[in-house]
């Protein structure tokens, strides 16, 4: 006999959506303190001997966040991550080839507030990377100080994510295997703060070192460009010169990371909250423009490798912006 299962409900579906985006959120704004706090609280307690085994292995795996990290597949192929691609949704696009006997430098454009599209298509496997690079691994950089905190450190390596310094970065690249991306949010947290609907500003001007981590390990470069990462969310008017853009700035000079004040949708209503708006996000990976290798290149021929780049990205946006519902005559903006 044959049983049959009836489909889920529209309803069901989208609650597993919101909830999947809720708790990816919550573990980015909340999951860090409260790793912290529970190491902490646990060595005043009967069970105490878990944080100080913890910290134990944490001296001896401190690097590993420099040497590629520690994916967990199950964890990448978690079903959450298809609810979360769901939700918005997600894609990612392939416009050419990349040959698994080499290594890849992806620039990754733009930051938005959280980089909803660099770690849903990066860090699981929800959006089908495997299946559209096969025989490529994915690395997504992401700020030191995240993995200076314990348990969540094992958290976001777990992913794909590994510690953006120049170390971390070499590790990957310089495998004579190949087969190896690492992907750079090359804007990074300053450019958090410009990430708000209808923008298509890029802080990329001046950003040069990786191009010459390219150049140095003669890794062909792969722009990507994300559309709609910046309309998920709204950001308070922060414009350069204000009070509140002096703030963010100063403290992100202390503290490594910016604070862009972010709003959208609630849980249960649509009027205000933290939780993203539904509104799809595609990220398109272009063609890999070939570098040659050179140990020390000179300041002309970073900057000559730069320009090729920032031609190639626009050249990019503007073949595919039609497909994405972007005006026609919006174009990206370098700062």
């Amino acid at each position: 006999m044959k049983v049959e299962f009836a489909p889920r409900s529209v309803p069901l579906q989208r609650r597993l959506q919101t909830a999947a985006v809720v708790q990816w959120v919550f573990s980015f704004l909340g999951l860090a303190q409260c790793c912290t706090a529970a190491f902490i609280a646990l060595f005043f307690t009967r069970f105490w001997l878990v944080s100080a085994l913890y910290a134990a292995w944490w001296l001896i795996d401190r690097e590993k966040p420099t040497k590629g990290g520690r994916r967990i597949h199950f964890l990448r192929n978690c079903i959450v991550w298809r609810y979360m691609r769901d939700y918005f949704p997600i894609t990612l696009v392939k416009t050419a080839e990349l040959d698994p006997r080499q290594n890849y430098l992806v620039g990754f454009h733009p930051h938005g507030v959280l980089a909803a599209g660099a770690f849903l298509n990066f860090c699981t496997e929800a959006s089908g990377f495997s299946t559209l690079f096969p025989g490529i691994t994915p690395h997504l950089m992401m700020l030191s100080l995240w993995f200076r905190i314990p348990f969540f450190r094992d958290y976001v390596m777990s992913g794909g994510l590994i510690s953006s310094d120049k170390e971390s970065a070499s590790y990957v690249l310089q495998k004579p295997e190949g087969g190896n991306l690492l992907a750079i949010i090359v804007g990074g947290a300053q450019e958090a703060l410009d990430a708000r609907p209808g923008s298509f500003t890029l802080l990329l001007k001046n950003r040069k070192g990786f191009v010459r981590l390219a150049i140095q390990h003669g890794t062909p470069l792969v722009p990507a460009f994300s559309f709609g990462e910046n309309d998920v969310f709204d950001q308070v008017k922060n414009p350069k010169g204000s009070w509140l853009r002096r703030i963010q700035h100063w403290l992100q000079q202390i503290m490594g990371i910016s604070l862009p004040l972010f709003h959208a949708r609630g849980i249960f209503q649509y009027s205000f909250g933290v939780i993203p708006y539904r509104r799809p996000i595609c990220t398109v990976v272009g063609k890999p423009i070939p570098v040659q290798k050179k140990h020390r290149p000179s300041e002309e021929e970073v900057d000559q490798v730069h320009q090729k780049y920032l031609n190639a990205l626009s050249e990019l946006f503007e073949k595919h912006k039609a497909k994405y519902n972007v005006p026609e005559d919006s174009h990206l903006e370098f700062i």
